[in-house]
């Protein structure tokens, strides 16, 4: 199509969630008359049904990605100078559908229901990914009801068996970044991988992904999301709030062998006790014990004596994003049903504010994703998973 004009159809403003400043949650403002973006060459403009939520989002707000100083208000900033510029629209993880295209483009893409990977790519290279920004941070995201993005990177995913608030807790920002992890670590079929923090959709996803490589993932979490977690492909489930002798714990499960690798979400002082788990036993080791890293939940400083890592060789991966080779082997496995939704709750797009409340006070039970969905879009794609109190 070589016109990139908006049809009639689709309005000149659109409802979207806000970010005016770095702060809580009342630095979020709703506003029902931000200009509806049209789509560039190559790109696409996609009516937004369901956008996941992600721990960065909150991060972002509040500014708590420093890289020096540990009081620093600042952006993520890979790239050199920040990309987060005031106001913008968050939400990385977006499903919705095509409803116009650009220079480019073909039409035939109209209609078609897809997935976004979230990523704000350099450059063109398929393998490698240093400097990454994303979606709902260095350019406006899915908090609305609609995205312009690149039409390479919203991929078609038709599988009607997956609702749209179920492929959007499939979302790139926690699948590619649990994917990233095992590819750095080079996990391999037959090691035993520890994954911390496994009830969020990071967590949730590296357990399946250890599953898909065939890898044999133990998860780290409370005894009460042990059963769900079992189901999901957990070999055990270790009890995050009880770590003492934590390494006998380690030995009971897996019949007295180290862990291969850590897939790590907590950090803090946990740290030491995730080496302790995979160096107890050098000589019944066929590889060098690894620690891969993409979160701090449990705190952003661990205290560590560097003889730990150099003596027992440990090997230290830092994962943020991944690559696109990754999103499309992702974007396969969803396809071919080997990947399986971890869908929470839904809240409406105007409930943002209960919805991060709810996120960030989350207690027992709570597992995988919580979904983001604009309130012309509820009644048929967020209801369905709506908790209690929250419509």
């Amino acid at each position: 199509m070589g016109d990139a004009s908006l049809p009639e159809k689709i309005p000149t403003t659109m409802a979207a969630m806000r970010l005016i400043g770095h702060g809580d949650a009342d630095q979020l403002v709703f506003d029902e008359a931000v200009p509806t973006p049209r789509p560039g060459p190559d790109e696409v403009l996609v009516k937004v049904t369901a956008t996941a939520k992600n721990n960065t989002d909150r991060k972002a707000r509040e500014g708590l990605y420093p890289t020096k100083e540990q009081g620093d208000v600042t952006s993520f900033a890979m790239g050199g100078s920040p990309t987060l510029t005031f106001p913008r629209i968050q939400g990385a993880d977006v499903v919705g559908r095509v409803v116009a295209v650009g220079d480019g483009v073909d039409a035939s893409r109209h209609g078609e229901r897809g997935l976004l990977d979230f990523n704000l790519y350099a450059d063109a290279r398929r393998d490698l990914n240093l400097t990454p920004d994303y979606y709902g941070h260095g350019a406006d995201g899915g908090f609305a009801e609609y995205i312009a993005v690149p039409s390479a990177q919203f991929h078609h995913v038709a599988n009607p068996e997956l609702k749209d608030a179920e492929l959007a807790a499939m979302g790139m920002c926690s699948y590619q970044t649990a994917y990233h992890m095992v590819t750095a670590a080079g996990v391999k079929a037959g090691e035993r991988i520890l994954v911390t923090g496994a009830s969020g959709g990071v967590g949730t996803a590296l357990i399946q992904l250890c599953r898909v490589v065939g890898a044999i993932p133990y998860a780290l979490s409370q005894q009460d999301k042990a059963p769900a977690l079992l189901a999901l492909g957990a070999e055990a489930v270790l009890d995050r709030s009880d770590m003492g002798d934590f390494e006998a714990r380690v030995k009971d499960v897996t019949g007295g062998q180290p862990i291969d690798a850590v897939m790590d979400l907590v950090g803090g002082e946990m740290t030491d006790r995730f080496i302790d788990a995979m160096i107890f036993d050098m000589a019944a080791r066929s590889s060098h014990p690894r620690l891969s890293i993409a979160g701090a939940s449990g705190g952003n400083v661990s205290e560590i004596m560097w003889t730990r890592i150099y003596l027992y060789q440990v090997q230290i991966f830092g994962v943020s994003h991944g690559t696109r080779e990754e999103a499309e082997q992702l974007v396969a496995w969803i396809r071919e049903g080997r990947l399986k939704p971890v869908l929470h709750a839904a809240f409406r797009l105007s409930d943002l504010h209960a919805a991060e409340h709810y996120f960030v006070n989350r207690g027992g039970h709570y597992l995988g994703k919580i979904v983001i969905v604009p309130d012309a879009e509820w009644d048929v794609h967020g209801a369905p998973f709506s908790l209690e109190g929250s419509s």
